[in-house]
């Protein structure tokens, strides 16, 4: 009987905290604390279907302070590499 209040208690107390912000508040902290960011990497699947084909790829992208990223592209039925490389004013596409 303990545990199932105790267990009750917790649940309220994470859904008072959980309900504290609102959206907006959420989205707006996420937005500035991306803007502040020196650097950052996230990886994605991209999927591109053209008619009745549809290319898989592993994506991976990394930016550093500056506008300077690096897009990687593995095609994942064959292997292929392309990466993108971006710095300054200079834009290189290795394939």
């Amino acid at each position: 009987m303990k545990r199932k209040i105790v267990l009750s208690f917790i649940f309220v107390m994470f859904l008072i905290c959980g309900c504290s912000k609102s959206n907006k508040d959420i989205i707006n902290s996420f937005k500035n604390k991306v803007k502040s960011l020196d650097a950052y990497k996230i990886n994605g699947v991209l999927s591109i279907t053209n008619n009745e084909d549809t290319f898989n790829y592993d994506v991976e992208v990394s930016y550093k302070e500056k506008d300077n990223y690096k897009v990687s592209l593995v095609n994942k039925s064959n292997g292929h590499e392309q990466i993108i490389l971006k710095s300054d004013n200079e834009v290189y596409v290795m394939a």
